[in-house]
């Protein structure tokens, strides 16, 4: 029972961790793009993800070496942790939505959605969104880790696969933490508001379902793979890297100064005078390329594993699919919206929705 109450509070312990290595590592103040709803200013943001995640991997090491706690503890009390990040979640999902004016809307759909757009604490000392990705992070990737050091515990002959599929989701949440302040400048930051679906989704759903394919094959051997076919799983995923990470960064560097070229691409245009949309590069093959990218590397985690054919692998991209293709629908309404005809211009200019030639 104690250990079951422990594992429980490990998510608590763990965050308010997290949160004081935010509070204590020195951070880059920095402006944003989006504005304060009641002042118009320009949000400004304290970054430090890379630091925090930094740290908190070598306090867990230290920690497992001296045998204070051991090193796959997240993965034994994997399904107490889960639920204590999933009351966290509720939590801090209620605390954020309650006090604050309503929408207009059901109290369902604040609760679900949020209330507040863009929550900052301590005259922005902390952001709410930025802390939320941070915290969700730092814990997908210690879950990783815990389980990575079960399976290598568990095998005298390891599969190395699922090592790989280690090293994969370790690149894609160092990858985020390193460029955190060009996500200042993606569709969460910008239309989103601070509810349950974020709340919940970063303190739970991000650390621990982010990580299903290593929950379904830590217990398993090595397959024995051939090479080549380990080294094509790995291009699927760096090709989805690459179409996310280089779409995501033309976009900043176009934000930021739209006159300069990104990998020798010289910006295209369209413009009414009042709004401009960039329509070549990475942005010029479909709508929304970076949504194909994150499905491709979702993909390559889970076939790294060496275990393709274990159907709850599959439900991180299948979730993918599903949010990105809901979240393409809803942000071609909020552009036709804002843009009006500048829009309908660019969409003939640019045919495809997320996967070029195709969708």
């Amino acid at each position: 029972m104690k250990t079951q109450i422990i594992g429980f509070f490990t998510p608590w312990i763990a965050y308010a961790i997290m949160t004081a290595l935010h509070c204590i590592i020195p951070a880059k103040k920095i402006k944003g793009y989006v504005r304060n709803d009641k002042t118009g200013e320009v949000l400004s943001y304290r970054l430090n993800g890379i630091f925090v995640l930094a740290a908190s991997v070598i306090l867990w090491l230290i920690l497992g070496i001296t045998n204070l706690v051991p090193l796959d503890w997240l993965y034994r009390v994997r399904w107490e942790s889960l639920a204590g990040a999933v009351a966290m979640g509720l939590l801090f999902s209620l605390l954020i939505v309650i006090p604050y004016p309503s929408t207009g809307k059901n109290f369902l759909a604040d609760f679900f959605l949020g209330r507040l757009k863009n929550p900052q604490f301590r005259d922005g000392f902390i952001d709410a969104k930025m802390w939320l990705y941070m915290i969700g992070a730092t814990m997908l990737q210690l879950n990783v880790l815990s389980f990575a050091a079960h399976h290598w515990q568990l095998y005298q002959i390891i599969n190395p696969g699922f090592l790989l599929s280690t090293f994969l989701m370790t690149w894609f949440i160092w990858d985020y933490n390193t460029f955190e302040r060009v996500h200042l400048y993606t569709y969460d930051f910008i239309a989103e508001r601070t509810g349950f679906k974020l709340g919940f989704g970063c303190l739970a759903f991000y650390p621990y379902f982010y990580s299903v394919a290593h929950w379904s094959t830590v217990n398993l051997p090595n397959p024995g793979h051939p090479l080549w076919l380990t080294i094509c799983f790995v291009l699927v995923f760096f090709t989805g890297w690459t179409l996310a990470r280089g779409a995501n960064m033309q976009k900043f560097y176009f934000k930021i100064s739209p006159e300069k070229s990104f990998l020798g691409i010289k910006p295209e245009v369209l413009s009414n005078g009042q709004y401009t949309l960039l329509v070549n590069g990475f942005w010029g093959r479909s709508r929304h390329i970076n949504y194909l990218g994150e499905i491709l590397m979702a993909s390559g985690i889970v076939l790294s594993t060496g275990y393709p054919a274990v159907w709850t692998s599959w439900l991180y991209p299948l979730y993918y699919v599903f949010l990105l293709f809901t979240r393409q629908a809803d942000d071609d309404k909020i552009c036709r919206a804002k843009y009006g005809e500048l829009w309908d211009a660019y969409k003939k200019k640019v045919k495809y929705r997320i996967i070029p030639y195709i969708y």
